[in-house]
């Protein structure tokens, strides 16, 4: 699975197949999605870690969700590819809508985990608390955080590595690129969904406090022929916590849209 720097990105592409572009979320990497990994294998998965997330180092501007969706749409179109199936976790949902939006022509489906249009005011504010506190030296306090308040108590009690990934994964986080995305997500703005045409499924876990079953509700009442699927005491990092039901239900999406 090499990893390879293209602009303000680091992408790793395995396999061969029709592409499938994934997105993860704030405080995650292309490693949200290797859970599904073996199930995707007649696929060409392209993930990218979005700019001053994973690997990707933090750049020198202000981000924004239009930035972001810039990049990873420069960076897929390097690789040769017109067309994929995009899928994105919270944060990459909203990437995945731009793009969907601004370039229709490259999205074949999307498969949104998570999801949300745009943050609340009560959410936006809690994000520049977020970034400061990134920025003071708090990234272990932010990981206990989300460990404790956006995955399930469920997975807390059952899945105790799940717990432990979610909480690394935060902290191995670059706390200036962690800040700036914090703050770039609390000034995002939602898209038109209903000029949204391709296939699209929702998935969100039914203890998800993050972004509720209300919000992606919401979303999918908004995209034409959107179905919305629900998992049982699951949190906001569905594909960590529910690996097999986010895979099954994903795989299942994309063979039904894949011709």
């Amino acid at each position: 699975m090499p990893l390879m720097r293209i602009g303000p990105v680091v992408v790793e592409v395995a396999g061969q197949g029709f592409p499938v572009v994934m997105i993860h979320g704030l405080g995650g990497s292309s490693n949200t999605f290797q859970p599904q990994m073996a199930a995707l294998a007649g696929y060409r998965v392209i993930r990218v870690d979005l700019p001053g997330s994973g690997r990707s180092p933090v750049p020198a501007g202000t981000l924004s969700i239009e930035t972001m969706s810039e990049a990873v749409a420069d960076a897929v179109r390097s690789l040769g590819v017109e067309v994929a199936h995009f899928v994105g976790h919270s944060l990459g949902t909203l990437v995945c809508q731009h793009i969907a939006v601004e370039q229709p022509g490259t999205v074949a489906s999307l498969a949104l985990f998570g999801a949300l249009a745009e943050p609340t005011e009560a959410v936006r504010n809690g994000l520049q608390g977020r970034a400061a506190m990134a920025r003071a030296g708090g990234m272990a306090d932010i990981g206990d955080a989300i460990v404790a308040n956006a995955i399930s108590a469920h997975t807390r009690d059952t899945l105790p590595a799940a717990a432990a990934f979610v909480r690394e994964s935060v902290m191995r986080q670059d706390p200036e690129g962690y800040a700036r995305t914090c703050e770039a997500l609390s000034r995002a703005t939602a898209v038109d969904a209903r000029a949204i045409k391709a296939p699209t499924l929702l998935v969100t876990g039914d203890a998800d406090t993050v972004n509720p079953v209300s919000v992606a509700q919401a979303l999918s009442d908004k995209i034409a022929g959107a179905t919305l699927s629900t998992m049982d005491r699951c949190g906001h990092w569905a594909t960590i916590e529910k690996p097999q039901e986010a895979t099954r239900k994903l795989a299942d999406f994309l063979q039904r849209n894949n011709g």
